[in-house]
């Protein structure tokens, strides 16, 4: 594992920054010479009801490519499915208790890669003998974002209990659940130029199901934008050295979204190297940030960065930036 300094913070950061790092710069090699499958990113777990939890992940990396992932309850695996899927309900749990899960992906050789980072879910407490599924959620609305991302949102449902989540339908098939509390979404990984039809149901702790909402159809907009219309926005990349070393300092502005956003990822010469958590209270406006890339002059980088939207999943990349170590601006 290459070693990084620690990273310099200043500019308009505020509140507390947690810097993770990415081991090896890139995913992880075997015996063989072949590239292991990377540790899915952008994994989150919401609880569906006071028995299930909903764990969702981005598509991981891997040569050969990634055929399955398993996903693990702390220790234990509970759920595989195929490499074309990014999702899974985990059942039979407990009510009001903390789960700590992780996901893992394994190549057509049979090669495991690293997990996730752990993320963990409490369910909420059971009800006794509820037979009352919510209402149907209400008014719900979407727009496309681009050409590959829409923005959906809906009126609350009511329940005697309470509306533990709601899931998002695309047609038939779910594809997406967010807490009971939350009345809007983004869903990315869409198709540029198709045409879509969202629905969206309340589920309540008994795991009773409302009816679907109306239905909400849109079409994402030509082209291959890469979901830009939830990317960071006016981003810059210079370098400048200290102390005999070189750092690429970037700033940039964030996405207009549905809630607020706490996490970015750092892509470095088309690999991820570094995700930025803030602790605190996120930053407003312009943001900025410094990191460490070596002790060489005349080294060219390929920097880009995305965020992490409100609903868990990453948005488009921001515009590329080139620079080149020991240049002048």
């Amino acid at each position: 594992m290459r070693r990084v300094p620690p990273a310099l913070l200043r500019g308009s950061m505020c509140g507390s920054l947690l810097f993770l790092v990415s081991c090896g710069w890139g995913a992880h090699q075997d015996g063989q010479g072949e590239r292991l499958p990377s540790a899915p990113m952008g994994v989150t777990a919401a609880a569906g009801s006071a028995t299930s939890v909903h764990v969702m992940w981005n598509l991981a990396s891997g040569d050969p490519d990634v055929t399955r992932y398993e996903v693990y309850r702390g220790t234990t695996k509970v759920k595989e499915v195929p490499g074309a899927e990014h999702m899974v309900d985990i059942t039979r749990l407990q009510p009001s208790t903390t789960y700590v899960f992780t996901v893992r992906a394994r190549n057509a050789a049979g090669d495991a890669g690293p997990p996730s980072k752990q993320v963990r879910a409490t369910t909420p407490a059971a009800v006794a003998a509820d037979h009352t599924a919510p209402t149907r959620p209400g008014r719900p609305h979407g727009k496309a974002v681009g050409s590959r991302a829409a923005q959906l949102s809906w009126e609350k449902s009511t329940d005697d209990r309470g509306v533990a989540s709601y899931d998002i339908y695309q047609g038939t098939s779910k594809i997406h659940s967010v807490g009971g509390a939350q009345t809007a979404t983004v869903v990315t990984g869409l198709r540029p130029g198709t045409p879509y039809s969202f629905t969206v149901r309340a589920r309540d702790a008994a795991d009773n199901l409302s009816p679907g909402s109306d239905t909400v159809r849109l079409t994402t907009a030509p082209g291959s934008d890469d979901g830009r219309g939830t990317a960071p926005t006016d981003f810059r990349a210079t370098t400048h050295r200290a102390d005999g070393a070189y750092y690429i300092d970037l700033s940039w502005v964030a996405p207009k979204a549905d809630g607020v956003i706490t996490e970015y990822q750092i892509h470095l010469d088309g690999r991820p190297v570094t995700s930025l958590v803030w602790g605190g209270s996120p930053p407003r406006g312009k943001s900025t940030y410094s990191f460490y890339v070596g002790r060489d002059a005349g080294v060219a980088h390929r920097v880009r960065i995305r965020a992490k939207l409100p609903d868990g999943t990453w948005g488009g990349f921001s515009a590329e930036g080139t620079v080149t170590t020991g240049s002048r601006p």
